[in-house]
């Protein structure tokens, strides 16, 4: 992995280079900033600006969803995710990059829908407890949580106080996608972070159920979502929410607009 180095600290049995944040990690932090700095002053296209400030901070988000997985993981007793980089907050050590980071990115900019993208792999046979279980599976979700509320805050307290619109529009789509995979990662279907809570609860009979589903859980969850009737649920009740938090609809849907810049 890079960091076995001789005479290197550990920390309970890992190497201190385990925990330290991959380069491409830390780029992404830098376009997140400066795309955002560029859209606040509306230096050049300030959609293309947009563009990256919206997918850059997906990516992050996306990072510290599987960091909060792998970190409870680690601390409940799985010290695999060390070594196997999920530490690192590198978004190409979480699964497949074409279905963990381009395929949710690419639903973001054509449905504005915040879709689950990476995972980290967790030896659950490492971790005792079934509370601990839980504790791994949601500490994801919460962190799409608080986004969202950090943003919704942020859009609050922000708004007015300067900058181009274009800016405020960008952070209320983040915001929005934020609550989208908040909801979507909560919902308990087998194989995503929502069913993966309930699953050590199960009886043996429907733990071996859920097991045989939770591989095509992401199939499970387009088949759900493409019903008029659940999508339709699905959406009013994003849409109900996002109201509760104040999130203005038209600043969302002018955000979606500008990161389509291929449509100007």
């Amino acid at each position: 992995m890079g960091y076995d180095r001789p005479g290197e600290p550990l920390v309970l049995g890992v190497p201190r280079a385990a925990f330290r944040p991959s380069p491409v990690f830390l780029a992404l932090v830098a376009l997140f900033v400066t795309s955002g700095a560029l859209a606040w002053n509306q230096v050049g296209n300030v959609r293309v600006d947009v563009f990256l400030f919206v997918v850059s901070g997906w990516l992050v988000s996306l990072c510290l969803h599987e960091y909060a997985h792998a970190v409870v993981a680690f601390r409940a007793g799985d010290r695999s995710v060390a070594h196997r980089g999920y530490l690192t907050l590198n978004p190409f050590r979480y699964t497949h990059p074409l279905l963990s980071v381009v395929l949710p990115v690419a639903v973001v900019l054509l449905g504005g829908i915040g879709l689950p993208g990476g995972a980290v792999w967790v030896d659950r046979h490492a971790i005792p407890g079934r509370l601990r279980h839980t504790l791994v599976s949601l500490a994801g979700p919460a962190t799409n949580v608080l986004f969202t509320l950090v943003l919704v805050a942020a859009l609050r307290i922000g708004t007015g106080t300067g900058g181009s619109v274009e800016f405020w529009a960008g952070l209320a789509l983040l915001a929005f996608l934020q609550l989208t995979a908040s909801v979507l990662n909560l919902l308990p279907v087998p194989g995503l972070d929502g069913g993966n809570m309930i699953q050590p609860w199960l009886t043996p009979q429907w733990r071996r159920m859920y097991d045989l589903f939770a591989p095509y859980g992401f199939i499970l969850l387009f088949a759900l979502l493409w019903n008029p009737r659940i999508g339709g649920w699905f959406f009013d009740a994003v849409f109900a929410v996002a109201n509760l938090l104040g999130l203005p609809p038209w600043l969302y849907a002018a955000g979606l607009d500008l990161i389509r810049f291929w449509q100007s």
